[in-house]
């Protein structure tokens, strides 16, 4: 059972007790990712996730790393459009060790310059990582011409050139404006007391933020056409459509829709572009949901020299399931797909205390087991068809990624 608490400063923890199992997942929730940038600070939510390592005024950025080595632990932190997570995993009797060294990163980092340096250097080669990494880019690239100048468009990681003015005044100013305490959520799960929530409220519940500089206008999705050209071994084509925003609520219906486009080996687009001709590795379809808007996105590499027998392909694929529908069988298989697939995270506590921080976070409710598995029984084949017709009738936009830099010739 999940247990909710609001601090008087307005930090919500959210608290799920599994007495089976002897670990316990803490993460630090913030609601604020590259979304809330500007092109002037692109890329420092991350750089801030970054630093949060480097050191605090009593523990140096080695010593961070072997508390948690020391204690057979894990430490980590991922930032993501709209949310930035600081996650520990340590075995219970290590619970309140891990929360206490979270609270000194989190309120006490020192953003010293040496530091700063050495960092920005490291974010510089992942930078430069992500630019050999083609089958990455190009997702980034269709966000771009998808969502314009909007902040949701801009990259995660930022440039090298916004990277160079950050410093330890514009790492705490924004921390100051934007890690306010009613935009964290703090979710914990394992084999943890409900007493726990009183230790969190004694580190966290105290103190205040700034004023918050928000940017949350709603984007508009763009039709357009991106192209890189990168000398490349194969061609990496993305196509889009405008998808729904993560509350919706046909949200079920859209997973389901997906995967039976291109989630899993038995999708359409695997057995027939992989299966049946041969012109990919690499083909599969997602949806990626934020708050006002969402995007549906296929995406395959092949040689350039079939890239328009791909492209062709996918578009037929797209064009038969908009068509002709899913069928009753593609629709029941894929429901018991998920319901297993819910069934199996429920095993690891780091991935209940990511599904509470994110529905804390994004969505301010959380369903039961019971309550997921009937939303995904009321899935059926006549609603994912209609949703389905409704998607891919609109335009779409594209980005690609290849050695000559040029487009499909039917785009």
């Amino acid at each position: 059972m999940i247990k909710k608490y609001t601090c008087q400063n307005g930090l919500r923890i959210v608290l799920e007790e599994i007495p089976t199992v002897r670990s316990v997942a803490i993460g630090i929730w913030i609601g604020t990712g590259s979304r809330n940038e500007t092109l002037k600070n692109n890329g420092i939510s991350h750089f801030l996730e970054h630093m949060f390592f480097k050191g605090t005024k009593t523990r140096t950025a080695r010593e961070i790393a072997e508390a948690f080595d020391s204690i057979g632990g894990q430490v980590n932190a991922f930032t993501s459009k709209e949310y930035t997570c600081y996650y520990a995993k340590v075995l219970d009797n290590h619970s309140q060790f891990a929360l206490e060294t979270l609270a000194d990163m989190f309120f006490h980092s020192t953003f010293v310059e040496e530091e700063l340096k050495k960092e920005k250097n490291v974010v510089y080669e992942e930078i430069k990582m992500y630019e050999d990494t083609p089958d990455d880019i190009v997702h980034d690239l269709l966000s771009k011409t998808v969502y314009e100048n909007h902040p949701l468009g801009y990259p995660i990681l930022g440039t090298e050139e916004t990277l160079e003015t950050f410093n330890s005044e514009t790492l705490h100013q924004y921390m100051h404006d934007m890690y306010t305490p009613d935009r964290v959520v703090i979710s914990v799960a394992g084999n943890i007391e409900e007493t726990f929530i009183k230790q969190i409220e004694t580190l966290f519940g105290n103190y205040t933020g700034g004023k918050r500089n928000l940017n949350e206008d709603a984007p508009t999705f763009h039709s357009n056409q991106i192209v890189k050209k990168k000398d490349t071994e194969q061609a990496h084509l993305c196509i889009g459509y405008e998808g729904l925003p993560i509350g919706h609520k046909q949200i079920y219906d859209l997973i389901v829709l997906n995967n039976i486009l291109g989630g899993s080996m038995s999708s359409r687009l695997f057995q027939e572009v992989r299966e049946q001709r041969g012109l990919a590795y690499s083909v599969f379809s997602y949806h990626s949901s934020f708050k006002d808007t969402g995007m549906v996105n296929v995406y395959a590499g092949t040689g350039a020299n079939q890239l328009d027998q791909l492209y062709d392909t996918v578009s037929q694929t797209l064009e038969t399931i908009k068509g002709e529908g899913v069928t009753d069988k593609e629709v029941k298989n894929c429901k018991e797909q998920l319901k297993g697939s819910l069934m199996l995270s429920l095993e690891s506590t780091n991935s209940r205390m990511s599904r509470n921080g994110k529905n804390e976070l994004l969505l301010g409710y959380h369903r039961s087991l019971d309550e997921i598995v009937e939303v995904i029984d009321k899935v059926t084949m006549d609603k994912v068809n209609s949703l389905c017709n409704k998607i891919f009738s609109k335009k779409n936009s594209i980005s690609l990624v290849s050695p000559d830099g040029k487009l499909p010739k039917n785009v």
